[in-house]
C-alpha cells in the first residue's frame, strides 16, 4: 500500500550530517560508523531503497533550523540569531532539495502543483521497480519571513506548508513557550491563505492554535503530532489535546501520529530499551484519534524519522521507514478495513495535498 510521511527534516540532516538520501539507509549507517553522529541523532532511519520497499510515494521535506537559544551542541550548525541569518539556512536548505532532484531525477521530484501530484500517483501506479519519490515543501517555523509580505515569495520558491513556530516568535508561542498570535502572526495567516499554504500547526502553542483555528481560512494540518490523553502525567504543549483534535476534525485537518517512543509513551526516556514500546502503542495513537473523529479520514503518518533520533528510538519492529508498512495487520486486528487503512497510510495526506496545491 502507498505511504506519504507528512514530516521528515531531510535537508537539516543533509547539511548537518552530510547523509545522502538517494543511497540506502544501510549505506548511511555503515558511512557513519565509528562517529559521534548515532548520540547525537541516532542511527538512520530513511533511505532511498527503504522508501522502495515501504512504498513511500510522497514526503512533506521540511525547512528547519534552530535559533541559537536552542542549540543542541557545537556540532549543530543549523542555527540562526536573526531572521536574516534563518533566510540564508532555509535558502541552503532549499537548494539542497532542489540539488537532489537535480543529481537524482529517478529518485527524487518536487511536487508543487496537484499536475505534479497526479503525475506521481501514477508512476507510482504502475508496476515499475522503481519510483522517483515526491518532495512537498514544508517550513517548519517561519523565523526566515521578516514581515509577512514576504510569505509570496517563499510560496515562489517552492514551499506549500507553513508552520508558525517551531520555537516561540514575533508571531506566535509554541512548544513549552507559551503565548497567543500576535498581531503580526495574525497578519501572517492572512498573507499565508491568500498564497494558499496549508498551515500546520504541530508545534503551535495551543492557544495559539485555537486562535487559528477559528480565523485562518485555508487547509489546516499538524504534520506530525500524538494524543495528550494518551499521555498522561506529561505537561508539554507539544502534544494535542481533545479540544484540538476536534477542532482539527471540525475543519476536516489531518493529523500525523510521530512513531517516537518518547511520544507514544509518557514513560519511556531517551536511552531505555526500545522493545519497551512496539506498533501496538502507534495503532493506540491513530485509533485514538479515528474514535474521536468517528471515522478514519482524520489521521495519518508524520514519521518525523531522522529528525532528532532514530533507530534507538522507535518501536521495536521499526528498522527503517519500510516498516511502517507493518501497521497494516494490527489495524486490520483493530477492526479497520482496507479503506480506512488506505485513508492512514496515504489517502488523508492526499486528499488535504488536492486542496491546497495550485
Amino acid at each position: 500500500m502507498l505511504l506519504i510521511d507528512a514530516h521528515e527534516d531531510l535537508a537539516w540532516n543533509m547539511l548537518t550530517f552530510q547523509r545522502d538520501y538517494s543511497r540506502s539507509a544501510a549505506e548511511i549507517r555503515r558511512s557513519e560508523a565509528g562517529s559521534s553522529i548515532w548520540k547525537w541523532n541516532g542511527d538512520s532511519l530513511l533511505g532511498w531503497e527503504e522508501y522502495q520497499h515501504g512504498q513511500v510515494m510522497l514526503i512533506f521535506a521540511t525547512l528547519f533550523a534552530t535559533p541559537l537559544r536552542r542549540k543542541q551542541g557545537e556540532w549543530d550548525t543549523q542555527c540562526y540569531a536573526d531572521s536574516r541569518q534563518a533566510q540564508k539556512l532555509y535558502r541552503a536548505q532549499l537548494e539542497a532539495y532542489y540539488n537532489l532532484v537535480e543529481q537524482h531525477p529517478q529518485k527524487f521530484s518536487l511536487v508543487l502543483s496537484q499536475e505534479d501530484l497526479h503525475r506521481l500517483q501514477e508512476d507510482w501506479q504502475t508496476e515499475k521497480q522503481a519510483h522517483a519519490v515526491g518532495l512537498l515543501i514544508l517550513m517548519e517555523g517561519a523565523d526566515a519571513i521578516e514581515h509577512p509580505r514576504q510569505v509570496e515569495e517563499w510560496w515562489n520558491l517552492g514551499v506549500r506548508v507553513l508552520c508558525p513556530a517551531w520555537a516561540s516568535n514575533a508571531f506566535c508561542g509554541s512548544t513549552d513557550e507559551p503565548g497567543r498570535l500576535t498581531k503580526l502572526g495574525q497578519q501572517l495567516l492572512e498573507a499565508m491563505a491568500g498564497a494558499g499554504f496549508a498551515l500546520d500547526i504541530s508545534h503551535m502553542d495551543e492557544p495559539a492554535a485555537l486562535q487559528a483555528l477559528d480565523r485562518y481560512e485555508g487547509t489546516v494540518i499538524a504534520t506530525h503530532a500524538n494524543a495528550k490523553a494518551l499521555l498522561k502525567g506529561v505537561e508539554s504543549h507539544r502534544h494535542l489535546s481533545d479540544l484540538l483534535i476536534r477542532r482539527l476534525v471540525e475543519r476536516d485537518g489531518v493529523i500525523g501520529v510521530m512513531p517516537y517512543n518518547a511520544y507514544l509513551k509518557a514513560a519511556w526516556r531517551d536511552g531505555d530499551r526500545r522493545e519497551a514500546v512496539s506498533l501496538l502503542d502507534v495503532v493506540a495513537h491513530l485509533d485514538y484519534i479515528c474514535q474521536l473523529a468517528g471515522d478514519s479520514r482524520h489521521v495519518g503518518i508524520g514519521s518525523d524519522f531522522d529528525g532528532g533520533f532514530g533507530w534507538q528510538s522507535v518501536p521495536s519492529e521499526i528498522d527503517t521507514i519500510a516498516d511502517l508498512q507493518k501497521l497494516a495487520q494490527p489495524l486490520a486486528e483493530r477492526g479497520y478495513s482496507s479503506e480506512d487503512i488506505a485513508n492512514i497510510f496515504f489517502r488523508n495526506w492526499l486528499r488535504c495535498c488536492e486542496r491546497f496545491l495550485p
